[in-house]
């Protein structure tokens, strides 16, 4: 089973980056993905346009996608643009999460964004997650989110991470049935880590990526490869693949 994860498009009239989403979508047509996860920041500048023209590549493709908002986005438009169809049954909640089980796999999206604030938050979603991670359907589960758990370790992306970490972690150590993988986006780089013992990842951006910067007076190269994130889970195990193009 393969799972496909775009992040951070960041659409605007006056940059390119549809034509790299659609350079990403061609190139996970030839793995033939299960199902494709848009990890939020889908437009840019409240370009409301894109949300419709995003829609039209993913309706192009066979296979189902899902998506979770970011903080470049907005949670009313895209529900009165996008419709339902995201969503499936969570549609009518505030936050648009979703739950969607292909095959032996659940996936768990989870919509950390506060209207107004770049960070994002997942205290008050827990009891919601809890009962999507123990409701009838498969044991394990991957969640997606936009904003990330882990700290990339630069510095102003740290400052608007998710927040209530520590009542996640907590959460994760108690719960019986925990996700067997967390990944953001958010970052525009690629990120691996851990919380509370379960792999995090923080996928790359469509969009030109961030440079690994540490705060010190040396600010590193970048290219501006579109990145994404191909998650592989058979017999039982999850292996994921950092994709450049």
């Amino acid at each position: 089973m393969i799972i496909a994860q775009v992040s951070d498009i960041h659409a605007a009239e006056n940059n390119d980056n549809l034509a790299r989403f659609e350079r990403a979508l061609s190139w996970i047509d030839f793995i033939a993905p299960d199902a494709l996860v848009l990890t939020g920041d889908l437009i840019d500048d409240n370009w409301l346009d894109g949300y419709a023209l995003i829609a039209a590549h993913l309706n192009k493709r066979s296979y189902p996608s899902f998506i979770l908002p970011g903080n470049s986005d907005d949670r009313a438009s895209m529900k009165s643009i996008l419709n339902c169809h995201y969503w499936r049954n969570t549609c009518e909640n505030d936050a648009l999460h979703f739950v969607a089980d292909i095959g032996e796999l659940r996936l768990i999206g989870l919509d950390t964004t506060i209207p107004g604030n770049p960070s994002g938050t997942v205290g008050a979603h827990l009891p919601w997650l809890a009962e999507n991670l123990t409701s009838d359907g498969p044991a394990d589960s991957i969640v997606f989110m936009h904003h990330p758990v882990i700290r990339s370790g630069i510095p102003p992306l740290d400052q608007i991470m998710c927040g209530d970490v520590a009542k996640l972690v907590e959460f994760l150590s108690e719960h019986p049935r925990k996700p067997i993988a967390i990944s953001a986006g958010h970052v525009h780089r690629s990120v691996v880590g851990q919380l509370a013992g379960i792999p995090a990842y923080i996928c790359g951006s469509i969009c030109p990526e961030n440079p690994l910067w540490f705060g010190t007076e040396i600010v590193p190269p970048v290219n501006d490869s579109p990145s994404f994130m191909i998650h592989r889970y058979t017999e039982s195990q999850l292996v994921s693949h950092p994709v450049l193009l």
